[in-house]
């Protein structure tokens, strides 16, 4: 359906993955397979199930693993303010990371809206 990678909230989703694993390099080891591990995955899947989307055969389909996609970046979001509370991250970085988990949140909302306007 859709060049995955031609989009600006793919673009935006995967430099937001590489932000989160560069945040959590630091957190305890003893969290890897915890709290560390589930923040990855909530990032990984933001873009993962906009290129699953973009790769179904229809808007609605499309639609749907957009949807997927904004529930994984506000699990994210909560995640990260977890992490920040038990002290593994900090507020600066925390601010910086909803910033862009807010911008993808709108860029998604956006597409959504326009793929309801438009005919398959």
């Amino acid at each position: 359906m859709n060049n995955y990678k031609d989009l600006k909230l793919w673009q935006k989703s995967v430099d937001l993955t590489v932000s989160i694993y560069e945040a959590t390099a630091s957190f305890p080891k003893e969290e890897m397979y915890g709290l560390t591990s589930q923040i990855k995955r909530s990032a990984v899947s933001i873009p993962s199930n906009i290129a699953e989307g973009a790769g179904r055969n229809t808007k609605k389909d499309f639609n749907n693993f957009l949807g997927i996609s904004t529930g994984s970046s506000c699990e994210l979001d909560t995640q990260l303010i977890i992490a920040n509370r038990v002290g593994f991250l900090e507020v600066s970085i925390l601010q910086a990371l909803q910033k862009d988990i807010t911008e993808i949140q709108k860029m998604n909302w956006a597409l959504k809206r326009s793929l309801k306007l438009t005919k398959d």
